[in-house]
């Protein structure tokens, strides 16, 4: 057990902040092949990405979440990036079937994903999931009290000492966000941001597309595309 506060470790210069830091949490599988074909057209709108996650809601749902350097992203920037995208996936093709594409902002219960993302949001709470166990565990949940070369150190108030501080490998790490805390909720609203505008997902339906494909096959001319809303 320790409780001297662990400071953030001086590792030299990086992109802090940056479009081009790169990423120390990424996807596998469709998803990180989503994420390439995303992240040249994020950096040319000049945002960067956070995550790309695909799922079965409503069929299957590509939910691509962006943010400028400053983790700052409005509801219109959404919709921005939605109409760049699209075309670009459109062409791409990573999804062999109809699926609905959302461009949201980071939400205050936020993934952390780079460096800078880990050194802005030290003292906060936050919870971290290992793709391998460490010290018996893979889910973790404490207060964020800093960083090093390696690995982010974080105190759980916990045990039969108290609090404990742990060490966790950042290239072990397959999440993690910060926890919705009243303090983080408060500070939000200090800042004139209100808790739910993380939420904004401007959602475009690419059910069409796979319609076209099928229409090309059976040879009937395809109708327009149209995306969800216009």
């Amino acid at each position: 057990m320790t409780t001297d506060t662990i400071p953030v470790t001086d590792t030299g210069p990086i992109d802090s902040g940056g479009l081009t830091e790169p990423r120390l949490i990424a996807e596998t599988g469709m998803a990180s092949r989503i994420a390439a074909i995303a992240v040249p057209v994020l950096i040319d709108l000049g945002f960067r990405l956070v995550r790309v996650k695909v799922s079965g809601l409503d069929g299957c749902t590509v939910q691509i979440m962006a943010e400028r350097p400053d983790g700052t992203m409005a509801i219109e920037e959404c919709e921005t990036v939605s109409r760049a995208i699209s075309p670009v996936l459109d062409i791409a093709d990573p999804i062999d079937r109809a699926y609905r594409l959302e461009i949201s902002s980071p939400g205050l219960d936020r993934p952390l994903v780079r460096r800078s993302d880990f050194e802005r949001h030290i003292g906060q709470a936050v919870k971290i999931e290992l793709a391998v166990p460490f010290q018996g565990r893979r889910r973790y949940r404490g207060n964020l009290v800093g960083i090093d070369n390696v690995a982010v150190h974080i105190r759980m108030e916990e045990g039969p000492d108290g609090a404990a501080d742990v060490q966790l490998p950042f290239d072990d790490m397959t999440d993690a966000r910060l926890v919705l805390t009243d303090d983080l909720i408060a500070a939000a609203l200090r800042r004139g941001k209100h808790p739910r505008d993380g939420d904004s997902k401007p959602r475009y339906d690419h059910a069409s597309r796979q319609r076209m494909k099928n229409e090309r096959a059976s040879g009937t001319p395809p109708a327009a595309s149209q995306p969800e809303g216009e």
